[in-house]
């Protein structure tokens, strides 16, 4: 497995496989990994020649007084869990090889980064949209791996592929979860003992709303108010956001329908973690 830094190394092997004729998989990541991410990996395994993981804290998407800084980081960890599922190459660039210094090309979406998590980080999804960008531009996969439990990143991704007829298939897998059912973060981390028991509240409301779903529940007005309420007897929660949204266009939806994403952001003491079903 090799561990590139640069641009130009990683263009050079993609032209010497293109070459070959093999196909290639990419699983964009911020890194200290973990089994999303590892599902991520071996989906990508199973479906390419070739697999590229690339490990960036992308300063772009971090508004001012959010966890760049302290957001975790184990390069060596994360170079031994790619190198036992397969992984080719890891790209492993620093803030300045992937902005130089007159960097000053962005690209901007509109309608779906203008609700969730757009609302609370206006800066973010603009962030993520031209580091995925450039991201595509020098891996040239042929398929590209995203969680579930970043809905509205994976509707903005697949979108923008879609406006800017890349070449690149968007597969999104399903959201790993802890055996007690909270879903898979690196943030996860920051959480003490006590906030990580309290963070069960979220995918205790999400269970919930899913089977208000499932028994019939038409109103998403009854659904996001009944995951709320329980969401609030938890004294560490507090919601950034319950929502029902159009699952392709994230707009807010009154009665459920297919595609729709219930999505919620609760803070658990200072740390932000996000939850999510699909219908």
């Amino acid at each position: 497995m090799k561990v590139e830094g640069t641009v130009k190394s990683v263009k050079d092997q993609v032209k010497e496989w293109k070459k070959e004729g093999l196909s290639i998989g990419f699983v964009p990541t911020m890194g200290y990994l973990h089994e999303g991410h590892a599902s991520l990996i071996k989906a990508a395994r199973e479906g390419n020649d070739r697999v590229v993981v690339s490990i960036f804290v992308n300063p772009m998407q971090f508004g001012p007084t959010e966890d760049l800084a302290s957001y975790p980081r184990d390069l060596a960890k994360d170079s031994a869990l790619c190198e036992s599922l397969g992984v080719d190459m890891i790209f492993h660039p620093e803030p300045e090889e992937m902005y130089h210094e007159n960097f000053s090309s962005y690209v901007d979406m509109s309608v779906l980064t203008e609700e969730l998590c757009g609302l609370s980080r206006p800066v973010h999804f603009r962030g993520v949209c031209t580091v995925v960008n450039k991201l595509f531009n020098i891996v040239q996969p042929d398929r590209a791996y995203f969680g579930q439990k970043d809905a509205q990143q994976l509707a903005i991704i697949k979108h923008m592929v879609e406006d800017l007829n890349m070449n690149v298939e968007i597969i999104g897998c399903p959201i790993i979860r802890e055996a007690d059912g909270l879903a898979k973060s690196s943030r996860n981390t920051y959480l003490s003992a006590e906030e990580r028991k309290a963070a069960l509240i979220l995918s205790k409301s999400i269970n919930l709303g899913r089977k208000m779903v499932e028994d019939g529940e038409t109103d998403t007005g009854v659904i996001t108010k009944a995951m709320t309420d329980l969401i609030n007897t938890e004294p560490l929660a507090k919601i950034d956001y319950v929502k029902a949204v159009d699952g392709i266009t994230i707009r807010p939806v009154a009665k459920v329908k297919k595609p729709m994403l219930v999505a919620i952001a609760v803070y658990i003491g200072k740390t932000r973690l996000i939850d999510n079903f699909m219908i």
